[in-house]
């Protein structure tokens, strides 16, 4: 185990021409704040070899750069969760900032990150709050719907993502939060973890184009809103009940008036008692769902992560970075 005060940490997947600039402007920011720190990069099974492909130029504020190999590819979110639990393991640190490899994370907003941890005594996540977005006017109308259905089924209103900054304390809470294998950002607000957000602008991609598309925001969305199965599914289960009752009513009123009625009576009292029948069995559904989801293995960070570590190795250290500052 070493020490390092700030390691940030950056899940990656073939983009390292990307990443190249992106630890240029890390480098430049944070010289230019009197800031020094290391660099874990998340391996996320790329096909494309970094050797050859991820150009490290001299330093001046980073000081080690390290990857973390995973054996297969498992996404950004699941990638992060693997990071998170291998450093609360093997390193030593103050705090850890999680950011995307893209550029769409501005590195400028690192010390406002930091600047808050700090003036929160350490003792929350701090996330980025986006402010703006740079994507098209059709991924801003399904992100926003997203949001709001996420407010309406799980009742929490998610405004973050990814780019966070997390104190050593909160570190080891959170590799034990199962909920960050699907969705990190989701996975924090379900397990009730302190955090406080600031605001930031999303810029755009150095390189290439977003691999955020349509079906990936649905996937996104499904994943994060998965993590509150049992509270939606109770929800659900609340709603059928109410619609079970309201069926019976109806079937109640037309047996009481069913010499008074039209011919329509019986059909509309068979319709309703179809219904009943349905939401019966979908409440049994929900019921079962429920229960299985609370008895069913889940996957513990803390526990499991050693499963997808390939290889961990240093690719870079900076001439003269015995000084590790403490921020």
């Amino acid at each position: 185990m070493y020490y390092s005060s700030t390691i940030i940490v950056v899940p990656v997947f073939n983009d390292w021409e990307s990443l190249s600039i992106l630890l240029i402007k890390i480098d430049e920011v944070l010289d230019s704040e009197n800031i020094h720190a290391d660099i874990l990069i998340l391996n996320d099974g790329s096909t494309i070899n970094y050797e050859g492909h991820l150009k490290i130029l001299e330093t001046k504020a980073i000081n080690q750069i390290y990857i973390l190999d995973l054996k297969r590819n498992l996404g950004h979110q699941r990638a992060i969760a693997i990071g998170l639990a291998y450093i609360e393991t093997n390193i030593d640190c103050q705090v850890i900032v999680v950011m995307d490899s893209d550029g769409e994370d501005e590195p400028k907003d690192i010390p406002k990150l930091l600047y808050k941890c700090r003036e929160e005594n350490y003792s929350k996540i701090v996330f980025a709050r986006r402010t703006k977005r740079s994507e098209s006017l059709i991924f801003k109308i399904f992100y926003s719907i997203y949001k709001y259905l996420f407010k309406l089924l799980t009742g929490e209103y998610i405004e973050m993502g990814n780019f966070s900054i997390i104190p050593i304390d909160i570190l080891r809470r959170i590799v034990v939060v199962s909920e960050i294998w699907n969705h990190y950002a989701a996975g924090i607000l379900k397990a009730r973890i302190p955090f406080a957000t600031i605001p930031c602008k999303r810029s755009s991609r150095i390189t290439g184009r977003s691999k955020m598309n349509f079906v990936s925001l649905v996937m996104h969305g499904l994943s994060a809103i998965s993590i509150y199965g049992d509270i939606i599914g109770t929800k659900s289960l609340m709603v059928a009940i109410i619609l079970m009752l309201f069926s019976i009513v109806i079937i109640t009123v037309v047996y009481i008036v069913r010499v008074s009625v039209p011919d329509w009576a019986p059909y509309v009292a068979g319709f309703s008692f179809i219904i009943f029948l349905q939401l019966m069995t979908i409440s049994f559904s929900f019921i079962f769902l429920i229960l299985n989801g609370r008895n069913s293995f889940v996957f513990l960070p803390k526990r499991d992560f050693h499963y997808f570590i390939l290889n961990f190795s240093n690719i870079y250290s900076r001439k003269n970075s015995n000084f590790n500052s403490e921020f």
